[in-house]
């Protein structure tokens, strides 16, 4: 369905876009701001962490986003997005506070978990929004806006380190300060969602019909607002029979396709190894010959190159299915992944071998970022029926966190064991594995309705009676 959009719309979209999205600047920032925080927090006058301990304090984190990302989603169907939107600002709030208040190792695992939940949470409650206040031509756009503004937070994360470290290292508290900065956009995200309008297929869904569609107007005109009401309604009555969500629905033969691909995608975004680069840059670049500081600094180029990339990314999704550039993520990172393990075999004690990782590193995230991040987010979003959306995207969203813990607490141990040519040895297999499962598996979904993916989804699981009395019924 094609959607026209006044320059007031557009404008309001961006408004929503901007608010919606300090999550996202969170997601980025909590998740970033540890790589360089770690080696400050753990000196003898700080936190006194050992290694086994640094781990827990990086990974503490992702396993409350896995738990987060799944109730939240289940929330955010109950209670509505914005409303999710305002509860985690709060959280992200008062746990940032906490981290950079923690008197001890035991205390900061508390609040990093608690942290957690709320990144977890706005990981999936984000991009749903997003989906949701969206026409379909500017869905692509909007919503991966979202990983844009998670990797301008990392980006964000890596300036403050960097500036910190090098104007205040000497004083070992720094690290707070560094935690802090995090309590910002905690207060914008919810000064900005309390001016927000609620997802108006959620309220459809609630039965606020006359609200959802004054919502559709500001940003559709009036006619192709009321076709997509309709569209919404009438999806929406195919599933009035029921009316609980229930996890055994993920059960359901077509559902349960659409839970298999989210899985995969979500599972392959993270085992490509992008997070061992956002949590244990420093570590690698060290690894391969740079000091700390040094190290610190040159996690700055990783930041920078996936903001611009994800610009690109964005740019490429205008004229590029979705599928394709998945494909193509996994091929060229699975090639750097190859260049680095071989160039740690060959050159390692050549002088310009810490550069040559650096740049590689930075090549690595441009096409993780400019092609898989974004189309991953994309995706999730799309591919989930509305009124198990949250629910789906929270299953899907706990499956990446899980994995994202585990890639987080043993990427040292497998650095240590391997070292740096076969952890991305390691990589590159993973790379093959997920070009095959989106090969395979995953749908395009470019150009149509989120109404029009989920009634493919069904008529792929449907019966030949079944598609025949779909037929009939459409004559």
């Amino acid at each position: 369905m094609s959607t026209h959009i006044n320059d007031q719309g557009h404008a309001f979209l961006k408004k929503i876009a901007f608010s919606a999205t300090f999550g996202a600047i969170l997601f980025g920032y909590d998740t970033g701001v540890i790589n360089g925080a770690l080696p400050f927090m753990s000196r003898p006058d700080q936190l006194n962490l050992t290694p086994a301990r640094e781990g827990m304090v990086a990974s503490s984190l992702l396993f409350g986003a896995a738990l987060g990302a799944f109730f939240g989603g289940r929330i955010a169907d109950a209670k509505g997005r914005r409303k999710m939107l305002l509860i985690l600002s709060v959280i992200f709030f008062l746990s940032t506070i906490g981290c950079a208040l923690s008197p001890s190792f035991e205390v900061i695992v508390a609040f990093r978990f608690l942290l957690g939940i709320a990144v977890g949470g706005a990981s999936v409650t984000v991009p749903a929004y997003l989906s949701e206040m969206s026409p379909v031509e500017g869905r692509g756009r909007l919503v991966t806006q979202n990983e844009l503004m998670i990797v301008s937070g990392q980006l964000l994360a890596f300036v403050m380190n960097a500036i910190l470290a090098v104007s205040f290292g000497e004083a070992g508290h720094i690290w707070r300060w560094m935690l802090s900065i995090a309590t910002i956009p905690a207060v914008c995200l919810f000064v900005g969602m309390y001016r927000m309008p609620e997802s108006p297929r959620w309220m459809v869904r609630q039965g606020r019909i006359g609200e959802a569609l004054e919502v559709l107007k500001k940003v559709r005109d009036e006619k192709q607002a009321v076709a997509e009401l309709e569209e919404i309604q009438t999806n929406i009555e195919k599933e009035s029979s029921k009316k609980e969500v229930k996890l055994s629905e993920l059960g359901v033969p077509w559902v349960r396709r659409i839970v298999f691909i989210a899985i995969g995608i979500a599972m392959c975004n993270q085992f490509g190894g992008v997070n061992s680069v956002m949590y244990y840059g420093t570590q690698i670049l060290q690894n391969a010959g740079f000091s700390t500081n040094a190290a610190i600094v040159g996690n700055i180029a990783n930041g920078i190159i996936s903001v611009i990339a994800t610009y690109q990314g964005i740019y490429l999704m205008k004229s590029h299915g979705v599928r394709k550039l998945l494909m193509l993520g996994f091929i060229t990172t699975m090639i750097c992944h190859i260049i680095i393990g071989t160039s740690s075999l060959l050159f390692s004690h050549e002088a310009f071998f810490p550069y040559f990782i650096l740049f590689m590193t930075v090549m690595f995230m441009m096409c993780n970022q400019g092609l898989i991040a974004p189309t991953t987010w994309l995706l999730l979003s799309e591919v989930f029926p509305m009124r198990l959306r949250g629910m789906g995207m929270g299953v899907a969203v706990l499956c990446m966190w899980l994995t994202n813990f585990v890639i987080g607490l043993t990427f040292p141990v497998l650095l240590s064991i391997v070292g740096l040519s076969g952890t991305f040895y390691t990589f590159a297999c993973i790379g093959v594995v997920a070009l095959i499962f989106v090969k395979l598996w995953v749908p395009e979904t470019k150009g149509r309705s989120l109404e029009k993916i989920e009634e493919d989804f069904r008529a792929y699981g449907a019966t030949d009676e079944e598609k025949a009395k779909q037929y009939i019924e459409r004559i």
